[in-house]
């Protein structure tokens, strides 16, 4: 600190206020369900399905049961390999109550990625759908299967017999057998596979604390209360679905509502107005396509408040758009990973709408975040480098794999997170990009975001994407894939909005209209596969 208390290095903790809970995932339900017994815990829109806390509470404590029945013991592993659905739900708190350790399990992967997954963290039950859109899981588990000698019970979604599956309906359940006593916050809940910055996917392990923390706290940011109805379009393998979304309602006794098996703009939209939502989470490539969906004035959106948007930059005309189009006054930007379980900074509802379109807000209670240079030194304010986050959040690691572990948290407790930041001094950061995404042109460090905000301000971008591609003089150049409004809209028309207006280093090189970008399940924007599609147009051919 600088005399009179100015923040001058890009390092911030947040307050200890509200206390860290001290519960585990089972405990936090049990709670909250005998507080509310009777309000809505959870609404399933495409199976039609509606529970109260106490029914929600009663269908987990069966199956937890079964799950002990059929053999399972605490800390063993239970995969799930499905689209968003009850049964879902139901065994994420199931597998906590049971003490057993969740592995979500990527509705897109096929055969050898699944058997890589499970195999890796020793999964002895998997729960699945017998298929979905052109996944046929069945099938592609019978591939595999011989390669996995350590999964004991395989059970199916639905009322349908399949081979090797029992319907998970059908597991039997005596509600005399003991849930186990002695599962602690501390414990491993959950297993999610993130590739984090390189390399083939890892277990990151999440305790029961990491997660029910993480949830209340982000919860508590957006103001949920048990007259909130959340709207959850996101997978719920991926953090943002399971703890941002089912957990954090859990925590403060709102309504879970899955509108669909997975994101549809339509079904999304259609569930907030017929279920008066009051939140909607979204990455900013979900809220662009109900944004852009021709029936969209046909929603009544008057209900929303508030909601979230992450994972990834959002643009600042999205943002204002959400904010006016949609009614979600109080919606806030939210930055994590999923080895920091996942949120280390949440705008809040009431920051000004600047710092709101423009930051990914403060970091959140009982964490601490620094901007480093190479070489580790804590930056000035202002000066960007990567973001470094540390406390109860953090992972307790990778799943049997402390060499990996070792590389993205330090001696000192810090996850290294690959993202490029800058914060000001009141604490507020701003996401720059990722380190591999950075392009080094000419030896100018040019950052993606400031391009991709420039470009959406021209009245016929819809959603614009900018990366570095190989260039024998300048080591690379920028280029830009944009999604147009209109037929009118040319290459040279988005090259010449540039021209002038930012930096003459700054314009894109190569422009490319394209009707969609390529995307994660999650809808994050693959930049690798924008730069390898070009790498390979660009080459020069023999």
């Amino acid at each position: 600190m600088a005399a009179g208390g100015r923040v001058t290095l890009s390092q911030v903790r947040g307050g200890n206020t509200p206390p860290l809970l001290d519960i585990t995932i089972g405990d936090l339900l049990a709670e909250t369900a005998a507080r509310q017994p009777d309000a809505t815990a959870l609404i399933v829109r495409h199976q039609g399905v509606r529970l109260s806390y106490a029914e929600l509470l009663a269908h987990v404590d069966d199956l937890a049961r079964g799950l002990i029945g059929a053999g399972l013991r605490p800390g063993e592993r239970i995969g799930i390999w499905s689209p968003n659905c009850l049964e879902w739900v139901l065994v994420q708190f199931a597998a906590a109550r049971a003490g057993l350790v969740l592995v979500n399990i990527n509705p897109a992967y096929r055969a050898i990625e699944m058997q890589r997954a499970v195999a890796m963290v020793g999964c002895a039950a998997l729960v699945i759908a017998p298929r979905f859109k052109s996944s046929d899981y069945v099938a592609m588990l019978a591939e595999v299967c011989a390669d996995l000698p350590e999964l004991r019970l395989v059970l199916s979604i639905g009322e349908g017999e399949h081979p090797g599956c029992m319907p998970i309906g059908a597991l039997p359940s005596d509600p005399t057998t003991p849930l186990p006593a002695d599962v602690k916050p501390q414990d491993a809940t959950n297993i999610q596979f993130t590739s984090g910055t390189t390399g083939l996917p890892k277990g990151a392990t999440l305790s029961h604390r990491n997660i029910v923390n993480n949830a209340y706290m982000v919860g508590r940011r957006i103001g949920l209360t048990p007259a909130d109805i959340v709207c959850i379009p996101v997978p719920l393998y991926h953090c943002f679905g399971m703890v941002m979304g089912n957990l954090a309602c859990v925590a403060h006794g709102a309504t879970m509502c899955l509108p669909g098996d997975a994101f549809d703009p339509a079904t999304a939209l259609a569930a907030v107005a017929e279920e008066r939502c009051t939140a909607l989470y979204g990455v900013p490539t979900m809220f662009v396509a109900m944004l852009e969906h021709p029936d969209f004035g046909g929603f009544d959106l008057t209900s929303l408040r508030t909601g979230i948007m992450a994972g990834s930059l959002c643009p600042t005309a999205i943002m204002q758009a959400v904010l006016h189009r949609m009614h979600m006054r109080e919606v806030t930007i939210a930055y994590g990973m999923t080895e920091t379980s996942p949120v280390s900074f949440q705008s809040a509802i009431d920051d000004p709408l600047e710092l709101r379109v423009s930051t990914v807000g403060q970091v959140q209670p009982h964490l601490e975040a620094k901007v480093v240079d190479l070489d580790g030194n804590t930056l000035p304010i202002g000066e960007p480098g990567e973001l470094c986050t540390r406390g109860y959040s953090v992972m307790l690691g990778y799943w049997d794999d402390p060499e990996k572990t070792a590389q993205v948290i330090d001696a000192e407790g810090w996850m290294h997170t690959g993202d490029l930041a800058t914060i000001d001094e009141q604490g507020y950061c701003r996401i720059v990009g990722r380190i591999k995404d950075m392009i080094i042109r000419g030896g100018e460090n040019i950052y993606p975001r400031e391009i991709e905000e420039h470009l959406l301000t021209h009245p016929d971008i819809v959603d614009a994407q900018v990366f570095g591609v190989p260039d024998d003089r300048f080591g690379e150049e920028v280029c830009a894939w944009v999604i147009a409004r209109s037929t009118t809209l040319s290459e040279g028309a988005v090259i010449e909005h540039c021209r002038g207006r930012i930096a003459h280093y700054k314009v894109p090189r190569h422009v490319r209209l394209v009707p969609a970008f390529p995307l994660t399940v999650t809808g994050k924007v693959q930049k690798f596969m924008m730069r390898e599609a070009m790498a390979a147009e660009l080459a020069p051919s023999d």
